[in-house]
């Protein structure tokens, strides 16, 4: 696809009817607010159309490279907002968000096997994993947001790590 192709309003308008609504999803889920995530989305078209000359087919689809530029986009809003991942959290978590994948079939299966590990935790135990990991923010701001003590959200993401390295490992994870 050409930049000229992007350019078209009708080319830019058909990617965004086949592939806005679960782009938004994605930028929701890791962001955690809908304007954040409408932003975001905003961004994603915006920078492909841009970068659209760097496209190529045959590395993938557009569906792959929208959701890469989403990613990315994601990444930088929420270290705007001053929460940066942990080193831990890239450890655990990078596995399951490649930006780039070799083959496009992995990203989908690391996809899959990322929401069903999940899935599989509680819904205190993911919360906690997500904002403390997944967005970076800090211990105390996390506990005092969701009223509990500081120990007790650790021990949340503690056991939250355990459950979801254990459902990743029974689905055959290994990386």
């Amino acid at each position: 696809m050409s930049r000229t192709a992007l350019g078209d309003e009708r080319a830019v308008g058909a990617a965004y009817a086949a592939h806005g609504a679960e782009l938004f999803r994605l930028a929701h889920r890791l962001l955690l607010d809908r304007s954040a995530a409408e932003d975001a989305v905003q961004e994603t078209f915006v920078r492909a159309w841009r970068s659209s000359a760097h496209f190529d087919p045959a590395r993938g689809s557009l569906r792959t490279w929208l959701f890469a530029i989403a990613r990315n986009v994601c990444v930088d809003a929420a270290a705007a907002r001053g929460r940066r991942p942990s080193p831990q959290a890239r450890e655990v978590l990078t596995p399951l968000f490649v930006a780039e994948p070799a083959d496009p079939f992995d990203a989908v299966l690391a996809g899959w096997l990322a929401d069903e590990a999940a899935r599989r935790l509680s819904a205190e135990h993911r919360e906690a994993l997500l904002q403390v990991h997944l967005l970076g923010r800090d211990y105390t701001d996390v506990a005092a947001e969701l009223g509990i003590p500081e120990s007790t959200l650790r021990s949340r993401v503690y056991y939250a790590l355990r459950a979801a390295r254990l459902a990743l490992e029974e689905m055959g994870w290994t990386g």
